[in-house]
């Protein structure tokens, strides 16, 4: 019987090693699997690499991950937001390195990697910073960057509804970068506000299919976390 269901938080985390490329779901806070970023704290991985929207908030999530010191290195489009104020004294600091991806850019880097395609090109950051030392061409008259997918190590996404199949649905906005993460990593882990019984999904709704998810947590096993 497939069950790709766990109930505590560290079987969730169970084998993340230091130095993996994590993908980090969620737009700002919306959507974003806090209780299983906050658990790596615990966990112990170390030198991570951070993929993610923007680079963390207040003293959370992927802020909280940073200030213990467990980030080496952060792939995301924007740094500086309201409140991202862990982030900027470690970079001014020199304490984590940072690549500054578009949005756009990002989001097409991971879908390439879940449906297997190495490189594309785009027009976005023709002629910036953005763009040097990257390969460019002319197609129709028109300049293009090569851009490389973004494959994970592990991906942490947060989602609305899921089954023991690992079937996953998502709540309006909180979709957001979810989607594309869940398919782009070798370990896909899913924190989700609902299990629910096998066959209780439409599977109309359904928007990750269980082929790309390997552990669920319901966050009904949601611990304390510290403060």
């Amino acid at each position: 019987m497939i069950d790709k269901s766990v109930a505590k938080v560290e079987q969730a985390l169970a084998g993340i090693e230091d130095g993996a490329t994590i993908l980090v779901g969620g737009f700002g806070a919306v959507g974003q699997p806090d209780l299983l970023i906050e658990s790596l704290i615990d966990q112990g991985a170390r030198d991570l690499t951070i993929v993610a929207n923007n680079a963390g908030a207040g003293q959370v999530g992927l802020a909280k991950l940073m200030q213990a010191g467990r980030v080496r290195r952060i792939v995301c489009s924007f740094p500086r937001s309201a409140g991202s104020v862990v982030f900027e004294a470690l970079f001014r600091a020199g304490k984590i390195e940072l690549d500054i991806v578009p949005q756009g850019t990002l989001a097409e880097r991971l879908r390439a990697a879940g449906a297997g395609i190495p490189a594309f090109f785009t027009p976005t950051a023709y002629g910036t910073r953005l763009a040097r030392d990257k390969e460019t061409r002319e197609i129709g008259g028109r300049f293009y960057v090569l851009e490389y997918a973004l494959p994970g190590d592990v991906a942490l996404v947060e989602a609305w509804s899921a089954d023991r199949w690992g079937n996953l649905t998502y709540q309006k906005s909180g979709r957001n970068f979810n989607a594309v993460m869940a398919t782009a990593a070798k370990l896909t882990i899913a924190q989700a506000h609902h299990v629910v019984e096998l066959g209780a999904l439409d599977p109309e709704t359904i928007v990750t299919p269980g082929i790309f998810v390997h552990r669920v947590l319901p966050l009904s096993a949601r611990k304390e976390l510290a403060a």
